[in-house]
């Protein structure tokens, strides 16, 4: 009966440490990718890049130009962490990873990556996106 006892404190102690390295482990992770590739992205220049691009492409400046429009009261999240934690959570790193591998190789298009990721995203969630990613090109 003792070693039942013991078993099951072990059990409900596994299960809270797990679920603590799951909540406060992608919290930490999607902390670090935003800071590396934010300061990435200023360093190299390639955020002018990213606004040329979006700028000479009339489809992703009228899907940029949404953001405008959108209230910022009713978004699920309104940070960059909490947005790449969401994106984490419902794509995942590795599909991210294949998404970008397959448009620089060119067997994606960039219609298709879309469809991809906002398949597994709610409309709201793409709303916050296009709210944050305006805002740190723009703003």
């Amino acid at each position: 009966m003792r070693f039942i006892k013991w078993l099951v404190v072990f059990i409900i102690f596994i299960g809270i440490v797990g679920y603590g390295v799951l909540h406060f482990g992608t919290k930490f992770a999607s902390e670090k990718i935003v800071n590396t590739l934010s300061t990435e992205l200023e360093n190299s220049g390639q955020m002018e890049e990213i606004k040329n691009t979006i700028e000479n492409d009339p489809e992703l400046k009228a899907y940029m130009e949404e953001a405008k429009t959108v209230d910022s009261s009713t978004l699920p999240f309104t940070s960059k962490e909490d947005a790449t934690k969401v994106i984490i959570q419902k794509v995942g790193i590795t599909e991210l990873n294949d998404i970008r591998v397959k448009l620089q190789d060119g067997s994606m298009t960039k219609e298709e990556a879309l469809q991809q990721v906002e398949g597994k995203l709610s409309d709201e969630e793409i709303a916050a996106l296009k709210v944050i990613i305006y805002k740190e090109l723009y703003e």
